[in-house]
């Protein structure tokens, strides 16, 4: 397994040429091609069509794409209708897929939208963006005019009787509003906090109405499948993760960026594909899918990464945001970041996480300003186990996380902080 070859890549196969993110181009690149041929199915056999690809979200929960399409409500009305949502809130650290996509290939993202509505029955669609995306705010405004003007979003699209527009909605920069509900919170205008599910969006969503929320990369990988088949988008990936998946691959590496690669290719192999290790230094630790997934260690160097064989570490595939450290990173130091990130990001809605990720930023900057006390790593363990599992949405679970794969397979890191050995330190 490699990276896939630039035409055959379902999302990114154009977008290293010039000015790929106009319709000029994408057209020439076979751009709304599946939407024209989704236009001339009904509804249910393309999300039967999608659910046989064994497309899997691809913002980090990796639930079945059409299982979740198929729990819309058939028979939409005028006074209930069905709503779709693409979560473009990339705030997760060490991933830049969705920008990536919006930057060089925005048509697949908007062809993904309108194909997503048509089998959901869903007219108007919103695609929610980091705040902090201005210039991807820009290319998807003007991106989204471009296809209004050639006749892929708005009335009646391709004389086909279904109409379908998109709105942009800017967020402000909360992490939380990455999450569903608190996304659909966010939208309508409030505080972005998790809700209380069930029920579920597909049954109360946006403004109470049924919703499906789908990541970027997500839609962006539908209109292919669309076009070109579910077995034939099978032939890539593993079993039971089918398929490609862009990797934001940054860190101690050579050539840090967005990789579109089977599922399933080793994690030394995605090393190679982003040009080695910096310095040929030795690799010692990575965040395999952005910073809220515990760490994997050089023993799992030859790990597949697709989402059963991560869970199987404890850890997991998540957006595919892999951060990789070389023999120099201090472990202390990173998690110290990671973990005031989320203290910071935490909306506090539940005891567990805002309190517990406050006490967990606190003894990393104790052990780093003052050295470290000998039950710091225990505290540090009890903390975050007390916090995963019982937290009202998966920030408390992202914050957690980490911080025990730290403390499990990395005790050592703590051996340079502990207050003795600055003492001989300092002494020396």
């Amino acid at each position: 397994m490699s990276e896939i070859p630039r035409k055959d890549r379902t999302i990114l196969s154009y977008g290293h040429l010039q000015k790929s993110a106009s319709i000029k181009v994408a057209l020439k690149n076979g751009a709304y091609r599946g939407l024209e041929k989704a236009l001339r199915l009904p509804p249910d056999e393309l999300i039967e069509t999608v659910t046989k690809s064994g497309l899997r979200g691809r913002g980090g929960a990796g639930y079945p794409t059409g299982v979740k399409w198929s729990f819309m409500p058939k028979n939409p009305t005028k006074e209930r209708p069905n709503f779709l949502i693409a979560n473009a809130d990339e705030g997760e650290p060490g991933t830049f897929k969705d920008r990536e996509i919006i930057r060089k290939v925005p048509h697949k993202l908007i062809e993904g939208i309108c194909i997503a509505a048509y089998a959901i029955r869903a007219n108007r669609c919103y695609i929610y963006l980091r705040g902090e995306f201005q210039d991807e705010y820009d290319i998807l405004s003007n991106a989204l005019n471009e296809a209004r003007e050639a006749g892929y979003i708005g009335n009646n699209i391709l004389n086909s009787g279904f109409s379908c527009e998109i709105i942009v909605h800017r967020g402000a920069g909360a992490y939380i509003c990455g999450e569903e509900t608190a996304l659909i919170d966010s939208l309508e205008g409030k505080r972005g906090h998790p809700r209380m599910r069930p029920p579920f969006p597909a049954q109360s969503g946006v403004f109470g109405m049924p919703t499906t929320v789908n990541n970027v990369e997500t839609l962006a990988a539908v209109p292919w499948i669309i076009e070109n088949g579910s077995d034939a988008y099978r032939k890539w990936g593993t079993e039971k993760s089918p398929g490609t998946k862009i990797f934001s691959i940054s860190g101690h590496v050579n050539k840090p960026g967005c990789y579109e690669c089977s599922l399933g290719t080793p994690l030394r192999e995605l090393i190679e594909i982003a040009g080695g290790m910096r310095n040929g230094n030795n690799f010692k630790a990575c965040f395999p899918g952005g910073s809220s997934c515990p760490l994997l260690s050089s023993e799992h160097i030859d790990i597949p990464f697709d989402y059963e064989s991560l869970a199987l570490t404890g850890s997991m595939l998540g957006s595919g945001g892999l951060i990789v450290m070389d023999e120099t990173a201090d472990l202390i130091k990173i998690m110290a970041r990671v973990a005031k990130f989320y203290a910071h990001e935490s909306c506090g809605k539940c005891t567990p996480c805002h309190q517990g990720t406050w006490w967990m930023a606190k003894i990393f900057d104790r052990i780093i300003g003052c050295g470290a006390e000998n039950d710091d790593p225990q505290n540090l363990l009890e903390i975050a186990k007390n916090i995963f599992g019982n937290c009202f949405c998966p920030l408390g679970d992202a914050a957690a996380g980490p911080v025990i794969s730290l403390v499990e397979r990395f005790p050592q890191e703590f051996n340079r902080y502990m207050k003795s050995e600055v003492a001989v330190s300092a002494d020396s």
